[in-house]
């Protein structure tokens, strides 16, 4: 008999992966389109550069949930665009901020640091 085994990584644990897998399948698949990302990291947050042109800074919505932010436009805006990313740690939502400027959009999501929820046991 042979066993093999499994490996339980970040993408298993979380009930929304197959989701968001699915969504970035379909971002990258059916988008005509291809959009210019520039991504820079430093030790505090990531900086997200990206070119939405002619989209209104009153058109579009910017939601973050753990290490995922959308991008999205209201239904009813002229120009129609959509996008989902996924980075390795959480964003913290308070410290982040975006800005629309000639047509890019920068946004500087701040890292959230991980709490250690380790208790320790007083041995009698």
């Amino acid at each position: 008999m042979f066993f093999a085994p499994t490996l339980r990584s970040r993408a298993f644990v979380s009930p929304r992966a197959f989701d968001r897998s699915f969504e970035r399948f379909v971002n990258d698949a059916f988008d005509g389109a291809r959009r210019s990302l520039d991504v820079e990291q430093d030790d505090k947050a990531w900086t997200l550069r990206l070119d939405v042109p002619g989209v209104a800074r009153e058109d579009l919505q910017i939601g973050i949930e753990a290490a995922v932010v959308r991008i999205e436009t209201r239904a009813e805006a002229p120009r129609q665009f959509k996008a989902a990313y996924e980075l390795p740690q959480d964003i913290d939502a308070a410290a982040s901020e975006a800005k629309l400027e000639n047509g890019v959009l920068t946004l500087r999501l701040a890292k959230l640091e991980p709490v250690s929820k380790v208790v320790n046991l007083a041995i009698n």
